[in-house]
């Protein structure tokens, strides 16, 4: 294997999109993985990605590309419908695979994918990029550490504003059956890392609701009914016994931003943030035995992307690229694998059957 991991990245481009805003700048400062190939839909604008992301190669059909033998891994950074074809054809060219979040449109893509991965003993990983925030890092270690104690109570919130319109290219998400929602997305990754920190659920009873059923396409000027889901609400039990609550929402104006609170006996955690956890700064407070919030500095070893690293949305996504280098090299992952993803796909699920049926979900 070359010095440094060599990948193809499909879903490539210039400017705009969330590869452009967050894989891409990561990718440059890293030192441990190569951006060797990039792929787009066309000649030109994979050429054009080429040239401004300094990659060697340049593919407009990602068939090509896993086939490649120049490339150890391959990124999968394209809309959610379109996750499950490059990601199969990558793992059966054996390749290792970064997919963004969710791995499929539905829990049986995921499944199949994690299964041929495992199959075929290749490192996964899934854009879960929470799960190492460095600030959420720490706070998963202090909570095990025992700061809080006996952890009693958990509500998470994270409020973002923009649910009335969408620029045309993102009014595809207003379909729920193509996977990309607050559900699967915003409500994914936030739970996910409550989940992390906290502990996975004994049992919850859900609301999924779609309150804006219209969105304005700012394109066209134009009104198109919706059925994804805008507001998922969440109460129910950790496994540990805590009582918890979740509301995950888009909302018209003035969003909230991201907070999760985390109760115990002996204390008390916060972390916050503008955005969603996996996209902006988080930051951690705490309290131990007294009621005064107090900032807590995350010790640096929690952060893995490279000096450098773009600050903002590509941080996290630099430290996923660090821990799948490493997991890659010696085969010791501390990464959310595709394993993690069929659990929160499952999770989703659950959900969903909870506020069709209005009843409660029990696991395990």
């Amino acid at each position: 294997m070359a010095d440094k991991i060599r990948l193809g990245l499909i879903g490539a481009s210039v400017k705009g999109t969330w590869s452009a805003r967050a894989h891409l700048p990561a990718l440059q400062a890293s030192r441990e993985v190569e951006l060797t190939a990039v792929c787009t839909t066309r000649a030109d604008s994979a050429e054009a990605a080429r040239r401004a992301w300094d990659a060697r190669l340049g593919f407009d059909d990602w068939r090509e590309m896993v086939a490649s033998p120049e490339i150890d891994a391959v990124a999968v950074v394209v809309r959610v419908p379109s996750h499950y074809p490059p990601a199969k054809a990558a793992l059966e060219a054996g390749k290792h695979v970064y997919c963004e979040w969710p791995l499929g449109r539905t829990t049986a893509e995921a499944e199949e994918l994690s299964a041929l991965a495992e199959a075929k003993g290749l490192v996964t990983a899934i854009g879960l990029q929470a799960r190492v925030d460095p600030a959420l890092m720490y706070m998963k270690e202090q909570v095990a550490a025992g700061f809080v104690g006996e952890v009693m109570a958990v509500h998470v919130s994270l409020l973002r504003e923009g649910v009335l319109s969408r620029p045309s290219h993102r009014t595809w998400q207003r379909d729920a059956e193509l996977g990309a929602n607050t559900l699967t997305i915003a409500n994914g990754h936030t739970v996910d890392a409550m989940r992390f920190v906290a502990g996975d659920f004994r049992s919850l009873s859900a609301v999924v609701a779609t309150q804006a059923k219209q969105w304005l396409d700012t394109g066209t000027n134009t009104w198109l009914d919706v059925t994804a889901p805008d507001n998922v609400l969440l109460s129910g039990r950790l496994a540990n016994g805590a009582v918890v609550s979740s509301h995950i929402g888009a909302i018209p104006y003035a969003g909230s931003g991201y907070r999760m609170e985390i109760y115990g006996r002996d204390g008390t955690l916060v972390a916050s943030g503008e955005d969603s956890p996996q996209l902006s700064k988080v930051s951690l407070h705490g309290a131990k035995s007294g009621n005064a919030l107090a900032p807590i500095p995350v010790p640096g070893h929690f952060t893995l992307a490279a000096p450098g690293t773009p600050a903002g949305e590509p941080v996290n996504v630099g430290q996923m690229y660090a821990l799948f280098a490493r997991a890659i090299r010696d085969r010791d992952s501390r990464l959310p694998t595709f394993a993690t993803a069929v659990d929160l796909h499952r999770l989703v699920d659950a959900i969903k059957q909870s506020s069709d049926t209005g009843r409660e979900v029990t696991f395990g």
